[in-house]
């Protein structure tokens, strides 16, 4: 595909960059973040490295957009699941959302999140960082919804709203993982209903 550039340092022009990035978040879904080299990149997106450098900045800053596109896409059903009006239903959209995510059709298996980070050396510390900051973030929202279940009285009192939302977060990375690693839908979907069944007051 032939790209023109607007001068040495303008935006490259003559491709889709919303469909580059596309390509891109699932070239770091399915190889991880050091696995996925800049010939892989490039190649998937369908632009040269000059131009990727241009539009999207190196490999770290277009990990990084491609990490926010997931997070905003695929991932998405974190932050829908903690608009749910009680807290065992957030807990099971949380894992139903993450069973039916790393199990999609089409796409890669496990999560951008869990596999981008499971084997990074020192050329890949700040992408582990900034995926270690994102789920760490995921889980202080869900302590937090799950902190006002416990004021509102839809859990008990006695609940630890940090260990919980932990617990969660550990189960939904760990049904990624277990997809990764070929565990079909129905026996995911099976874990994560055995988790809910050690919900508090169940």
């Amino acid at each position: 595909m032939e790209t023109r550039e607007k001068g040495p340092v303008g935006r490259p022009r003559g491709f889709d960059a919303d469909e580059a990035l596309e390509r891109a978040m699932r070239v770091f879904w399915e190889q991880g973040y050091e696995g996925a080299s800049l010939t892989d990149l490039t190649s998937a997106m369908g632009i040269t490295r000059t131009s990727m450098y241009a539009a999207f900045g190196n490999k770290e800053d277009l990990f990084r957009k491609a990490l926010e596109r997931y997070a905003e896409g695929p991932a998405a059903y974190g932050v829908r699941a903690l608009e749910e009006p009680t807290a065992r239903q957030v807990a099971t959209a949380l894992l139903h959302g993450s069973v039916q995510a790393t199990t999609r059709p089409g796409c890669p298996t496990g999560c951008l999140g869990v596999q981008a980070s499971l084997a990074a050396g020192s050329p890949g510390l700040n992408a582990r960082d900034a995926l270690i900051a994102w789920r760490n973030e995921h889980t202080a929202r869900l302590r937090d919804r799950f902190q006002r279940a416990v004021d509102e009285g839809d859990l008990p009192p006695d609940t630890d709203p940090e260990q919980l939302a932990r617990y969660l977060m550990t189960v939904a990375n760990g049904i990624a993982v277990q997809a990764a690693s070929g565990a079909t839908r129905d026996e995911l979907q099976q874990v994560a209903d055995l988790a809910l069944r050690s919900w508090p007051g169940a």
